[in-house]
């Protein structure tokens, strides 16, 4: 499976690096408010998918932050339902007490 994952790896890069070669011509791209960038198109478009995959990942933070959170609050909630039933297991095997006798 893992040598399945590099050829196909392998091939995406070929791919990208031949589609890169082919797309060296200079764009122009144009912002509002007059703003201007002019630069080869592969590394354009390489760079705004790098930005789009920094906005998701900001975006997925919070979910993240909230999960982890969650999943802290579960394992005390876990750590102390284990302690109790440990105390329970303790208290049932050791031998019943007698009751206190008083002198008459």
């Amino acid at each position: 499976m893992k040598i399945l994952f590099r050829i196909l790896a392998l091939i995406f890069f070929i791919i990208f690096f031949g589609f890169a070669l082919k797309n060296t011509d200079e764009v122009t791209l144009r912002f509002f408010l007059g703003y201007v960038i002019q630069g080869p198109l592969v590394l354009l478009l390489l760079g705004f998918f790098v930005a789009g995959a920094v906005l998701g990942v900001l975006a997925m933070l919070p979910m993240v932050f909230r999960s982890r959170r969650e999943v802290a609050k579960n394992k005390k909630a876990l750590v102390a339902i284990q302690d109790e039933a440990q105390a329970q297991l303790q208290a049932k095997s050791q031998p019943p007490q007698p009751d206190a006798v008083t002198p008459l």
